[in-house]
């Protein structure tokens, strides 16, 4: 567990270090106020750390302050060290933002029952946090391809235009489908389609930018967000993902497997009035004309719609 001590005075700081070495904690030292808040400022930053009530410049009341006004996350605990008795100064450090303190000078077991209460409740916020995560992971995420699923896919397209219409540049809207995937499904089982779906999702992703998105809209049908991209460049980008694709076979048990992809491919682009759900029926038309070209290709359609009104869509009015 990383600790942070915050103390101005030279012979406390080596004291309290040396007795939270010698139990096993991570120790961070700052001789003062500002210095503390510039290692909370870390990535890697103490989710502990025991403060001394008066310091030249901050204070430790005005540093639980700053620290709670920010109100990040993971949880700070913190531990006021103070030479104060009286209540009321207990119940100002309290109202500052102190989980406890404890009297200078400080008897090391005191201190040390202390920490564990403040550990255990570090520890309890950390594994708050990792369900909250995991719950949010659940919510947003394909179980089985662990890209985007249908409903943040169509939010994610939500924004994408709303952005796309705040700075007049294109959007591109990619439809894909496997090809021939019932007989995959068919011939070699359920399990034999699941891996295929993993290992096309992954070549998918890897095959796109960092800030485009990528997600599973149902079935063997995926969804790809390309901001920035016009109707020739959307273009470019999905003939690059249908090579990718069938670059190698897919390797399953014993049997080797040749997958492809039909990409139907639209834009919405800038002074153009366009709906959310106009964009994807245009892309499925396209990918229809990909199935019906002989598949394993890509086809684009131009997005037209009927004028829209003057003001701009919200990120609510594009939902789909």
């Amino acid at each position: 567990m990383k600790i942070l001590i915050a103390d101005d005075s030279v012979v406390s700081r080596h004291l309290l270090e040396a007795t939270l070495r010698k139990w096993g904690y991570d120790v961070t030292v700052a001789c003062d106020g500002a210095e503390a808040l510039q290692v909370l400022e870390r990535p890697d930053a103490p989710a502990l750390i025991i403060l001394d009530w008066m310091m030249p410049g901050m204070t430790g009341l005005e540093v639980c302050q700053r620290i709670r006004q920010r109100g990040s996350e993971p949880y700070t605990y913190i531990l006021l060290l103070t030479s104060k008795s009286q209540k009321e100064d207990l119940i100002e450090g309290m109202d500052a933002g102190a989980d406890d303190y404890i009297a200078k000078p400080f008897d090391q077991s005191e201190l040390q029952v202390r920490l564990r209460a403040g550990t255990r409740l570090v520890g309890l916020q950390a594994d708050l946090l990792a369900a909250r995560e995991a719950l949010r992971e659940q919510a947003t995420r394909d179980s089985l391809t662990r890209l985007w699923n249908r409903s943040s896919i169509l939010d994610a397209l939500s924004r994408e235009l709303a952005r796309a219409w705040r700075e007049s540049s294109p959007l591109g809207v990619v439809m894909v489908d496997l090809d021939h995937f019932k007989y995959i499904n068919d011939n070699h089982g359920h399990p034999a389609g699941d891996a295929v779906l993993r290992e096309a999702a992954r070549r998918m992703q890897n095959g796109v930018r960092q800030y485009d998105s990528v997600g599973r809209y149902g079935g063997e049908e995926f969804l790809i967000l390309l901001p920035n991209c016009g109707e020739a460049e959307s273009c470019s980008q999905a003939e690059r993902l249908r090579k990718q694709l069938t670059h190698t076979d897919i390797r399953i048990d014993d049997t080797s497997l040749w997958i492809t992809a039909s990409f139907g491919v639209t834009a919405a682009l800038p002074g153009e009035p366009w709906t959310a759900e106009g964009l994807i029926r245009k892309a499925d038309e396209a990918l229809y004309v990909a199935k019906k070209s002989g598949r394993n290709r890509v086809e684009i359609l131009a997005y037209h719609a009927e004028p829209a009104p003057a003001a701009a869509p919200s990120e609510t009015a594009v939902a789909t």
